[in-house]
């Protein structure tokens, strides 16, 4: 017997293959270690000035990667899908600030010892943020959703959040929390230097590799396409992630900021932090196909018999029942938030020398973490979700259209509304034609 039969060799080699799968969360777990042991070297300010080479150097590889993928016919359709816009934003910044100020209220009106108040502060800071700048475009591809949709969310978000994180922040830091308000803090910097900081980072990061990125898929079709199937870009993607997260923990580790909070409050952070993502993903999912649509407007589609609130209601609401790829990168986007912004946000504002600039980072940086880890294991269940066997969502939306043509006697004010739910309710006009042609048979 030859020693590749051999039962020890059998399992060496499945247990290599889970390893080499599992390959992103021992890398992560090894960047973890070095910025514990080293902190100084990929900190803010340290040996290799990650604020230059990470934070703008990665995150630029990220983008010019998405930008030699994706056609600009595509980008220019997504930055035009201004419902999605509105969901997202409305979703990062509104719906998750407000339950995790609610949530928080309630923790500290238990006046629970073991929870720091200022922890809690950073809780609020946390999800007044917007949604991360690298992870969302790299999951999303992952799971085969919208990714060229979360990339316009993501330069939108960040560039918007410059203003409306800081707004936030004032709004919710009042009455019992006047404590955690920055206003009674030194901050390094005021609001308008966090601001100019933004737009540079975002700029620079996103906008030019972008742009760098379409240049060269529009005048090298073939050699990008080649590049990206040959040369593992996706993989280059995570790496880069990767080191994103590490030159987040080297500068809360550089800051103290896990040594000033007690380990039961740690402990608290990372048990909460995966909760409260998982719920602020079911949230999303029901934002984005809400279950009411389905209810009210299906199976009956607007007839010349349908009264005028009924066309217009189906008119005006169906359009917001995403189709699954537009829904992956809306549960990617929504629960997700930066650390970029956030750490910039909080040394600014209440300043680096600040004693309780730790407490505020563990929050932060704890959650970037833990979000990039557990949307990887919900990536798979999208990706699967995504390619069940079922007509897809781009041809129903062609079968659709198809049929709209020859449909010659429909009034005008129905082909109005035909044409207004294919653009963003795929599923919900499946679901109607389904009906029509059992009724049919």
């Amino acid at each position: 017997m030859s020693y590749k039969e051999s039962k020890a060799y059998k399992y060496f080699r499945k247990v290599s293959a889970f390893l080499i799968k599992q390959w992103f969360f021992i890398m992560l777990a090894v960047f973890i270690a070095l910025a514990h042991s080293y902190p100084n070297f990929a900190k803010q300010e340290g040996t290799i000035k990650a604020q230059y080479t990470i934070e703008y150097g990665a995150v630029a590889v990220i983008f010019l990667i998405s930008g030699i993928s994706m056609s600009t016919k595509d980008l220019a359709k997504n930055m035009l899908h201004w419902r999605a816009h509105f969901t997202v934003l409305s979703l990062s910044f509104l719906i998750t600030s407000a339950i995790m100020f609610g949530i928080v209220t309630g923790v500290k009106s238990a006046n629970n010892d073991n929870i720091d108040n200022w922890m809690l502060v950073g809780l609020i800071v946390t999800h007044a943020c917007p949604t991360t700048v690298a992870s969302n475009v790299i999951m999303t591809k992952q799971a085969h959703g919208n990714d060229v949709l979360t990339l316009c969310e993501v330069f939108l978000g960040n560039i918007l959040g410059a203003f409306i994180t800081p707004a936030l922040i004032q709004m919710y830091l009042k009455g019992p929390w006047e404590f955690g308000n920055p206003t009674n803090s030194a901050g390094d910097g005021s609001i308008g230097s966090l601001y100019k900081s933004v737009m540079k980072q975002v700029g620079l990061s996103v906008f030019v590799p972008l742009f760098v990125g379409q240049v060269i898929q529009n005048i090298f079709p073939k050699q990008s396409k080649w590049c990206v199937q040959k040369l593992y870009l996706g993989k280059v993607g995570s790496v880069m992630l990767l080191l994103i997260m590490y030159q987040s923990f080297s500068t809360a580790f550089a800051q103290n900021a896990f040594n000033s909070v007690p380990p039961a409050s740690i402990i608290f952070i990372v048990f909460f932090n995966i909760g409260i993502y998982l719920f602020f993903t079911m949230i999303s999912f029901y934002y984005s196909r809400p279950l009411f649509i389905i209810k009210v407007f299906y199976p009956t589609k607007p007839t010349k018999e349908s009264t005028r609130m009924y066309r217009w209601g189906y008119k005006m609401f169906t359009p917001f029942y995403y189709n699954k790829r537009d829904t992956v990168a809306v549960m990617l986007c929504g629960p997700a938030k930066t650390a970029a912004l956030g750490v910039s946000l909080v040394s600014s504002q209440y300043g680096s020398n600040n004693p309780n600039l730790g407490k505020l980072l563990v929050p932060l940086v704890l959650y970037q973490a833990e979000q990039v880890m557990t949307a990887q294991v919900l990536v798979t269940f999208m990706k699967r979700w995504v390619e069940a066997e079922k007509i897809p969502d781009e041809e129903e939306q062609i079968n659709d259209k198809e049929d709209n043509e020859v449909k010659e006697n429909e009034p005008p004010m129905e082909e109005q509304v035909e044409e207004s739910a294919q653009e963003g309710s795929d599923s919900t006009v499946a679901y109607s034609r389904s009906s029509e042609e059992n009724t049919k048979g």
